[in-house]
């Protein structure tokens, strides 16, 4: 028996960005030259604005409830080569160029452990170096 499946009319339209009922959109940085992926995070329009204006990745910290600019403090700042939207318009990429690590633990990417606890990367800075 042949089942036969409609899929919808594919759009080349980029969708606008959908933002949650919190006026956020999860945002994955990825690293533009080797593609590992170094965090998730979300933006808030704002914080979506001022990456397009600046070329740097902005995002809203939901614990702190406020913008913040990746490696103002740190000066592990990402430098966004291109955003790309998903097909239905909530969820962002961004491709970065990493300066420093990505993650505020020292490590790369925020994606340095398996489920299992195993720390599968080296540490590439010390916290304790660069937070107060």
């Amino acid at each position: 028996m042949r089942v036969r499946i409609h899929l919808p009319d594919m759009s080349t339209e980029v969708p606008e960005p959908a933002f949650d009922e919190q006026e956020l959109l999860p945002a994955i940085a990825q690293d533009s030259e080797s593609g590992d992926v170094l965090m998730l995070a979300y933006v808030s329009r704002e914080a979506f604005e001022r990456t397009r204006e600046t070329g740097l990745a902005h995002y809203y910290s939901r614990s702190r409830e406020e913008l913040w600019q990746k490696g103002k403090t740190s000066g592990n700042v990402q430098h966004v080569e291109d955003i790309r939207i998903d097909c239905d318009g909530d969820a962002l990429l961004y491709l970065v160029r990493q300066q420093g690590g990505a993650c505020h633990t020292g490590y790369e990417s925020c994606f340095y452990r398996s489920l299992d606890g195993d720390v599968v990367a080296e540490r590439i800075f010390d916290p304790d170096d660069v937070y107060e």
